[in-house]
């Protein structure tokens, strides 16, 4: 299998516990990918590729999955909407707890880095994103010649197309952008 990946943009945001079930619950890797090694440091998390190619040298840096983790209060229902604070009266504390969730935030080269097993990493990371109920993963990958357009939307798979036009800038009509060298404001 040969890919590569042109274009990457994530929003996603799984809750580690989950991350980490996905993991230990074997799922199934591209053969590129023997194992994975997930490690820790901090409020990071990186997910790294293991080589099945023994002919990888061990000091090349095979690609991997970043992830900042951050703690977020999960309630287990709405909140009440108060117009203020009533004095007096004691407020109803609503049962919660506090969640530790891996995002995976950011474009290609912050969420997936390094080149070697760069494509067999990012279906590592598109299997995630349909996992994900939260955040939005986008791609352009080559695989074999062919170029696909990837986009996941809260854990779903949504149509996604590659469009190439000549000028990029003669779709928009410069509408929306500043013309710098017609500004009154710049001499």
């Amino acid at each position: 299998m040969s890919g590569r990946v042109y274009r990457l943009h994530s929003t996603l945001e799984l809750p580690l516990e989950d991350v980490m079930s996905y993991f230990e619950g074997d799922p199934e890797l591209p053969p590129e990918i023997e194992d994975i090694d997930i490690t820790r440091r901090n409020n990071t998390l990186i997910i790294k590729a293991v080589s099945s190619d023994g002919n990888l040298s061990k000091y090349t840096p095979t690609a991997q999955l970043k992830a900042s983790i951050t703690e977020t209060r999960v309630y287990e229902e709405e909140p009440p909407r108060t117009n203020g604070p009533k004095w007096g009266e004691e407020e109803e504390e609503i049962p919660s707890e506090l969640v530790e969730f891996a995002c995976f935030k950011g474009d290609r080269e912050t969420v997936l880095q390094n080149t070697a097993l760069q494509y067999p990493m990012f279906l590592v990371l598109r299997d995630l994103a349909l996992q994900a109920e939260k955040g939005t993963l986008t791609a352009i990958t080559d695989n074999d010649g062919e170029l696909i357009a990837t986009r996941i939307v809260e854990g779903e798979a949504r149509p996604a197309n590659v469009e190439v036009v000549e000028n990029p800038r003669q779709e928009s009509n410069g509408a929306n952008g500043v013309n710098w060298r017609d500004n009154k404001f710049i001499s």
